[in-house]
């Protein structure tokens, strides 16, 4: 259980729900017979988080299936908006020559809204006040780091004109807690696999990871003043696997955050690929302001005598990693 009364246990999860087309999640979701999705509800339940943020679920225009879930994981608030997978640009983005592919949506997608991202909170959203910084075009941020093949824009100047930088979304969330309100900062970041020597999605990944810290800089968005905590899945190790590890490091050793490093039975790591490439990576973080103090956290990977292994398993590759907090009485420096 996560609760005293000051304490706050915030959590991720990449569910891994998404289907192949518009309206079978929900589908899935009003049969109640899907293991995985019945295996993802058990999961959410066992953690008991207070505000979870989800990854891997698609989106549809009335939230009909996030509120589906929400009833049934028994979370009174919800939260979603449209997120860039799946949305058409008319251009080819992924340089293949083609049009209309699942690479030429502003974010990876086989249709609008496939993978997007969910807040479920027992506290309120405060939606009309959410900053949604989705929209940002990639080469607008500060000091970009633009795939380039032979000295010019790959795929060429008007794919990277309309490209934007959030594979899925980038969201500043106030929620309306019992210790005030906080803000949760959240994302899903591009894998940083799946393209060509240009390196674009690992390029990508690093400047959605780095838009935190730009966030926190003043130079993009407007920065918290209270206490947030960013959480989602940034689809990068800080050590193994492929990817550009500068960003993931430096936002993990920011002076103005935390880093409780949640374990479970496989140590930091949150998600289980197939052997022996990448293997268990960990990709999926909770990321507290020094507001806080951190009183206990960790990564739901079961241990193999645990009755969860298989649910978990069935669930998703990744695991839910949690942390709990409660406000530190003295303020942060600086």
């Amino acid at each position: 259980m996560a609760a005293q009364a000051d304490t706050l246990r915030i959590a991720t999860y990449n569910t891994e729900l998404s289907r192949d087309g518009p309206g079978l999640l929900l589908r899935d979701l009003a049969r109640g017979t899907d293991d995985q999705i019945n295996a993802v509800l058990a999961i959410i339940k066992a953690a008991d988080a207070d505000i979870l943020a989800l990854q891997g679920i698609d989106y549809d225009l009335t939230s009909a299936a996030l509120s589906r879930l929400a009833q049934a994981a028994e979370y009174p608030h919800h939260f979603a908006r449209r997120p860039n997978t799946g949305m058409p640009t008319g251009l080819d983005m992924d340089g293949d020559g083609r049009l209309g592919g699942p690479r030429d949506a502003q974010g990876y997608g086989r249709f609008s809204g496939q993978g997007g991202m969910a807040i479920l909170s027992r506290f309120p959203v405060l939606a009309t006040d959410v900053q949604d910084l989705s929209d940002l075009l990639w080469r607008d941020v500060p000091d970009p780091t633009l795939p380039m093949v032979n000295g010019a824009p790959f795929p060429g100047d008007a794919a990277q004109a309309a490209q934007r930088l959030s594979t899925t979304a980038h969201w500043i969330v106030p929620i309306d807690t019992p210790v005030g309100v906080i803000d949760l900062m959240t994302f899903h970041a591009s894998p940083p696999v799946f393209d060509g020597p240009e390196d674009r999605n690992g390029k990508r990944n690093h400047d959605e990871i780095r838009l935190w810290q730009q966030v926190l800089d003043g130079t993009v968005g407007i920065a918290p003043i209270g206490p947030f905590v960013i959480a989602g899945d940034a689809n990068l190790d800080p050590v193994d696997g492929q990817g550009i590890k500068a960003a993931i490091n430096s936002l993990l050793t920011d002076p103005r955050l935390q880093d409780p490093a949640p374990k479970g039975t496989q140590g930091t790591d949150t998600a289980d690929w197939a052997e022996p490439v990448p293997g268990n990576l960990r990709v999926d973080y909770v990321l507290p302001s020094t507001h806080w103090r951190v009183i206990d956290s960790g990564v739901m990977w079961p241990a193999p005598d645990d009755p969860l292994t298989e649910t978990a398993a069935t669930a998703s590759r990744h695991h839910l990693v949690w942390v709990d907090l409660t406000l530190d009485p003295a303020p942060p420096d600086g």
